[in-house]
């Protein structure tokens, strides 16, 4: 049977799904970035990777202006973004691309007159502040669907033409980046900008796919039967049995599926290990559950 799917048309449909919303939302992201960057990252040369932190270390060799510099390279990556990757890819990175140089243009004579009320005591404290604004940031741009442009551009085309995996690049390519900001910089500036980067990432991860409220298991055990009919009495939650097969032995059993709120994780582990000592789990993050007995019941 042929499936005919327009995945242009799909594709073109979630792109245009709130458009607005998420426009006012890449600008506030943007502009929280770009504030970030001149009150925090540049007065303390903490090179984090991408165009801006190649703009700080310009700024230190050259005396060359970060935000010139970061307006120049946004233009020449937009450029080659309709070379090499076509004008349904750029118009994803455009605005940001455009946004963000622009913010940072602006965010530049603010940060100025916000760095003479912020004042700190510790090293430790500025890092831990830049990188919670970085990764808030981040998180909500990246939860519009769009992106800053800039170095994600040249990995995106990287990608493309040489076979690297964008994330593998991007590690790559950011790594060198910041290495040159320790060869010019020093260690300490180095370590701050990883722990930077470190909760970048976290707060990313939290941001986009929120807080584990639930805890997913698969549980193999001889006695299913009791099993399930604690879960079903005691946690009065729905529970899935799943077909499986041993990949080695061949022999065919069953596997309970459960998700469990995070707060019964102790009790329900504890509990089925009581039921059957033997039992064997995958235990897994759930992060969203919709639908089912859980979604009726708003046990999550």
């Amino acid at each position: 049977m042929d499936i005919n799917i327009d995945l242009k048309k799909i594709t073109k449909k979630v792109t245009e799904k709130n458009f607005y919303t998420r426009t006012i939302s890449l600008i506030f992201g943007i502009a929280l970035l770009a504030l970030n960057y001149n009150l925090f990252l540049v007065p303390n040369n903490f090179v984090i990777g991408g165009t801006s932190g190649i703009a700080i270390i310009l700024k230190k060799v050259f005396s060359l202006s970060p935000t010139l510099f970061i307006y120049i390279s946004s233009l020449i990556l937009i450029i080659l973004s309709f070379i090499f990757l076509g004008k349904e890819e750029t118009e994803k990175n455009i605005i940001g691309s455009i946004l963000y140089p622009v913010f940072v243009s602006l965010t530049s004579p603010i940060a100025k007159l916000l760095s003479n009320y912020l004042e700190f005591d510790s090293m430790v404290i500025i890092v831990l502040i830049a990188g919670i604004i970085c990764g808030i940031a981040n998180g909500i741009i990246y939860k519009t669907g769009f992106t800053t442009g800039g170095s994600d551009i040249l990995m995106k085309i990287i990608n493309k033409y040489a076979k690297i995996p964008e994330g593998k690049s991007i590690f790559v390519v950011n790594i060198i980046i910041m290495i040159f900001g320790f060869i010019i910089f020093g260690a300490n500036k180095f370590i701050y900008s990883l722990i930077i980067l470190y909760l970048n990432s976290q707060l990313i991860d939290r941001i986009l796919i929120g807080i584990s409220s639930s805890k997913l298991f698969f549980i193999y055990t001889k006695k299913i039967d009791e099993v399930k009919e604690f879960i079903i009495k005691d946690l009065k939650t729905g529970v899935t049995i799943l077909n499986a097969q041993g990949g080695f032995s061949k022999e065919k059993n069953q596997v309970i599926m459960c998700v469990v709120p995070t707060k019964d994780y102790y009790l329900f582990k504890e509990t089925v290990l009581a039921i059957d000592d033997k039992a064997f789990f995958v235990i897994n993050d759930c992060y969203e559950v919709a639908g089912g007995v859980k979604g009726r019941k708003r046990i999550i």
